[in-house]
């Protein structure tokens, strides 16, 4: 969407204020640990844009509570990609010459304005995986941010486990379901026939030295995240209301990850009996 659309669509600008009030109403309170899925374009046109939405988020969680996003980037092989693809003839350069992560610079892809201007907020830290990693800042963030593991990085040696098991909450904020990262989670847990997994490279840095280095990647499903978002409202844990001039979601990670092992076993077929299952 254009900032002109954006305007076009906008009845009165949204301020930091207003949107604070909103996430507020919300039900996000002070001490709260948060990880927070974004679209700045759906909350209409705000003064101040995602710097704005970034000062309303930090003072929503107030200095006891912790704010996290995801700060996925590009850096994977390239013989996997498909949004978009590129010539074979390039893999070699591409895993040869792409610099290694950096959690100052490597820039978050697909992310949003909001997650990018969240990173360079004074105090925010990065996980250290140079394709799923996540940002944080407060009380709980090394808590959540040390140890990223490479391998399944959306799994149990992830940010998202940590937050599973801190009791965290999600805020989507002008998404929905399909843009949750927490179902990867669940999608890693949950035991249904059919897994696989990939073989997933990426360039960093290992004793001071750029190396492309080789690790096991889950491939990850979401095609079907945004049905089962629709049944988890049914659950009546999920708050939704507007911030802004979009919609917005807030439920408890710990119940939607649970929630959502259970709608995968029950709605991706049930294990094989001889299949080792990631995560049990």
């Amino acid at each position: 969407m254009t900032e002109n659309e954006m305007i076009q669509q906008t009845s009165t600008p949204g301020t930091g204020a207003s949107i604070l009030r909103d996430i507020r109403a919300l039900g996000v309170t002070e001490g709260s640990i948060l990880v927070v899925h974004s679209s700045l374009s759906k909350l209409g046109w705000i003064a101040g844009g995602p710097h704005a939405v970034v000062l309303a988020l930090l003072d929503a969680v107030g200095p006891g509570g912790t704010l996290v996003m995801p700060t996925h980037s590009s850096l994977s092989d390239p013989a996997l990609w498909k949004n978009p693809p590129v010539p074979e003839s390039w893999w070699r350069v591409i895993r040869e010459e792409t610099p290694a992560f950096d959690p100052l610079l490597t820039p978050s892809r697909y992310m949003g304005a909001i997650v990018e201007t969240f990173r360079h907020v004074p105090g925010v830290t990065r996980s250290y995986h140079p394709s799923v990693s996540f940002a944080a800042v407060g009380l709980a963030a090394a808590q959540v941010l040390d140890n990223h593991q490479l391998a399944d990085g959306l799994g149990e040696g992830s940010p998202l486990a940590r937050l599973y098991e801190l009791d965290a909450s999600i805020l989507l904020l002008g998404v929905g379901h399909h843009n949750n990262t927490s179902l990867h989670l669940a999608d890693y847990r949950a035991r249904y026939a059919g897994k696989k997994s990939n073989d997933q490279g990426a360039p960093v840095m290992v004793d001071g030295e750029r190396r492309w280095v080789e690790f096991p990647e889950m491939d990850y499903e979401d095609a079907d995240f945004d049905t089962l978002g629709t049944d988890f409202a049914q659950t009546g844990l999920q708050t939704t209301g507007t911030v802004g001039a979009g919609t917005a979601r807030l439920m408890p990670q710990r119940a939607l990850v649970d929630f959502a092992v259970r709608w995968f076993e029950e709605h991706r077929g049930s294990v094989e009996p001889t299949a080792a299952t990631p995560g049990h």
